[in-house]
């Protein structure tokens, strides 16, 4: 009788949890579904060609996201193109080359912390080591060191100051240990049976990894960098820390260009008191949903393509 009644109860306990699991995601399904509607009710009539490429203005009828729309393309990309390479050679070198010592520990348990750190931690981490450098050039700009002239593209300046380049570096600091965590998740997921008959073939520990390992984990790889860019264009903190403007009338030319990004300046029409811009604000979200779903389009393109060989 009492293994029944123990019986009986786990079954509960279980059917129990799994609804509860059920009532609050769909709770969740539902909230999002009203935000989404009610962003795109908002904004969907004042969202037209000339509000994408007109610059901001204080009057809400002639206002636009040219240059934050344009800001969020180049952070974002510098931001991939960085953390993207460097995240999962860290990650390969941790999971498949690197000693289990003491010190490797050290270094995932800090990778780990990292993860958690809050993203306005990072600004003004990007603030001192890219923005300044450390001071180590001056506080002044012009005692900064330049490389070409201003109206070029490979314009360079040290230290980066309130740059599009200093931007790009400071979200590569947020996503890179997700990036890492993600790429060795997914290394760990590829069965050890694959290394082994790679090593027992003669294939050293570096084809084994590029020609097996590597492809085998991109599904996963991918997805955390899908959830890490996710994250990237939508941070605003570390860009308001770094010095990211909310007013300008143009776009950026090279890496040392002034920028703005669409984060901020949707919280700056959303803060205003004007219902006008309340409506633009709506619109703009819509651009940067659309922006998102480009970059994860992209990106699940890029995982597809790299996929098929394994698919013979």
């Amino acid at each position: 009788m009492a293994t029944t009644r123990s019986t009986a109860s786990r079954v509960f306990s279980d059917r129990a949890f799994l609804w509860t699991c059920l009532i609050a995601t769909n709770v969740a399904v539902v909230v999002l579904a009203v935000l989404l509607v009610s962003i795109f009710w908002q904004g969907w009539g004042t969202l037209e060609w000339s509000f994408i490429t007109n610059f901001a203005s204080r009057k809400p009828a002639e206002a636009g996201i040219r240059a934050p729309l344009m800001g969020s393309i180049w952070v974002c990309t510098i931001c991939g193109l960085v953390a993207l390479p460097l995240g999962v050679g860290t990650a390969i070198f941790l999971e498949e080359f690197s000693r289990k010592s003491r010190f490797t520990r050290i270094v995932q348990t800090n990778i780990m912390n990292l993860a958690g750190v809050p993203s306005i931690v990072y600004g003004i981490l990007g603030l001192t080591a890219f923005a300044r450098m450390f001071g180590a050039f001056g506080t002044n700009t012009d005692e900064a060191i330049t490389f070409g002239s201003e109206e070029s593209f490979w314009y360079l300046r040290i230290p980066f100051g309130s740059s599009v380049l200093a931007g790009g570096l400071t979200l590569m600091l947020v996503i890179l240990p997700v990036v890492i965590i993600a790429t060795q998740e997914a290394l760990r997921a590829v069965p050890s049976s694959l290394r082994s008959g790679a090593m027992a073939l003669g294939a050293t520990p570096w084809q084994t990894v590029w020609g097996i390992t590597l492809p085998a984990a991109v599904p996963g790889i991918m997805t955390g960098a899908i959830l890490a860019m996710s994250r990237a264009i939508g941070e605003s903190a570390p860009l308001l820390v770094l010095g990211g403007l909310l007013f300008v009338l143009n776009t950026p030319e090279n890496l040392m260009s002034d920028f703005a990004i669409l984060p901020l300046q949707i919280y700056n029409w959303a803060g205003r008191p004007q219902d006008d811009f309340h409506l633009i604000a709506a619109s703009a979200i819509i651009v940067q949903l659309a922006v998102l779903f480009l970059f994860n389009g992209i990106a699940v393109l890029i995982r597809q393509k790299l996929q098929k060989p394994l698919q013979y």
